[in-house]
């Protein structure tokens, strides 16, 4: 039997063994917790419980009871969330493809089940290594913009998300008392990493016949750590403008590089790409439609740069993970738009803002009131002194403090205030 996978002896490397394994299972532990927890917080950066145009997993049921109405305060937090969740991400993967390597011999050992504690840890250790390479594939895909997996990434990741944690926390209420005592053991002098089993019940993973080392754990350990600064380094530079985008080799580079200047700053999105013409974004030809309870005004972009202008100086940051530093916007105050049609700009309510844009999941957002009333929320129409250029959302574009890039429509055409939920 030596020749099958189920057999010891068919596992030769002399890397595998308790401490390597249990060392990549505290790091993964920290980080995949880090992960689930600014997933859930993007997820919520969307209000989805505000309306069904920003929800993009109707049926979450009680999966939605963390939300809550999303701050505007600091105005970076988005940024910060989002950034450490891609970033993290990305930079983890060498240390989940050693750690499934390092347990591989115990996905074929036999019998398949030796307790009930034991055939829970082997379900959860199916629905652990599948959830995980889903949601890493499917995270880097799309952080890459190639949509190649069936249906929408929000509904796919987030139930996948699920469905993956709470095998992980299964497997870590069975597991972590092995991994703590193996690396205990190992600080108190054992062998490094050639510890016997902690019970008669669990198969050690160190071969009984090892071929001959050509790196040390601690080798190995530095490499995958190594593998993951290289990552970061590779990655990080998303989070920033400038020369340091130019690094970000992995990150997400969205559109056309949109050149120098004033606009000179990441986008997603081009105007010809969402099919937004020169003529329809005229002056002659676009009108912002303004909706509440005294009634609907219609505002040419001259007519809006003669009411009270603001600026704000924030930041964009993506669902994929880039972001830009705080750009100068200059336009009208969200609440200022409400108080047109009948709203007093302290209560002002929520808003529905659609774009031009024809087709997309986001050509439709709600903002919600908290947003709507923050002075610094503008429906701009300059950034860094000089006017839109059509891929940063000439006419008139929203932007709002720590809002999901998404949200800040481009190419407004219709804001209608009201409650929505």
């Amino acid at each position: 039997m030596e020749r099958s996978p189920s057999s010891p002896a068919f596992w030769r490397s002399p890397l595998r063994g308790p401490w390597f394994t249990s060392l990549l299972g505290v790091v993964l532990l920290a980080g995949i917790t880090v992960l689930f927890v600014t997933g859930l917080l993007s997820y919520a950066a969307y209000n989805p419980d505000l309306s069904p145009v920003n929800d993009k997993t109707p049926d979450k049921g009680v999966l939605g009871f963390y939300l809550f109405p999303w701050p505007t305060d600091p105005p970076w937090l988005y940024r910060l969330t989002q950034g450490v969740h891609v970033t993290l991400g990305i930079a983890l993967v060498p240390v989940l493809l050693a750690k499934l390597w390092s347990v591989v011999p115990r996905l074929f050992q036999l019998p398949p089940a030796r307790s009930v504690a034991h055939a829970l840890e082997r379900l959860s250790l199916l629905l652990l290594v599948g959830g995980v390479l889903f949601e890493f594939v499917t995270g880097v895909l799309n952080i890459q913009l190639d949509y190649v997996f069936p249906g929408s990434f929000y509904p796919l990741h987030f139930y996948g998300a699920w469905v993956f944690f709470a095998a992980f926390a299964v497997h870590v209420v069975l597991r972590a008392p092995t991994a703590v005592r193996n690396l205990r053991r190992m600080r108190a002098g054992d062998e490094e990493g050639v510890a016997p089993p902690v019970s008669a019940e669990e198969p050690s993973l160190v071969s009984p016949d090892p071929a001959e080392p050509t790196v040390s754990r601690r080798g190995a350990v530095w490499l995958v750590g190594g593998g993951s600064l290289l990552l970061l380094g590779t990655t990080v530079g998303q989070n920033f403008d400038g020369p340091a985008r130019r690094t970000a080799l992995l990150a997400p580079h969205g559109g056309a590089e949109p050149g120098s200047g004033p606009n000179g700053f990441q986008i997603n999105k081009t105007a010809a790409a969402r099919g937004i013409s020169a003529a329809e974004t005229s002056e002659e030809a676009w009108r912002l439609v303004v909706t509440g309870p005294a009634g609907t005004v219609r505002l040419s972009r001259a007519e809006l740069a003669r009411l009270p202008l603001h600026s704000a100086a924030l930041p964009i940051a993506c669902v994929e993970g880039w972001s830009t530093s705080d750009q100068w916007w200059r336009g009208v105050r969200l609440r200022d738009l409400a108080a047109l049609v009948g709203h007093e700009p302290d209560t002002a309510p929520d808003v529905l803002v659609e774009s031009l844009q024809r087709h997309g999941a986001f050509r439709r957002a709600a903002l919600r009131a908290n947003q709507v009333r923050d002075p610094r929320s503008l429906l701009a129409l300059d950034v860094n002194g000089e006017r839109l250029s059509p891929d940063h959302g000439h006419p008139a574009r929203i932007i709002v403090p720590a809002a999901p890039g998404v949200l800040n429509t481009k190419w407004v055409a219709r804001m209608t205030f009201g409650d929505l939920r």
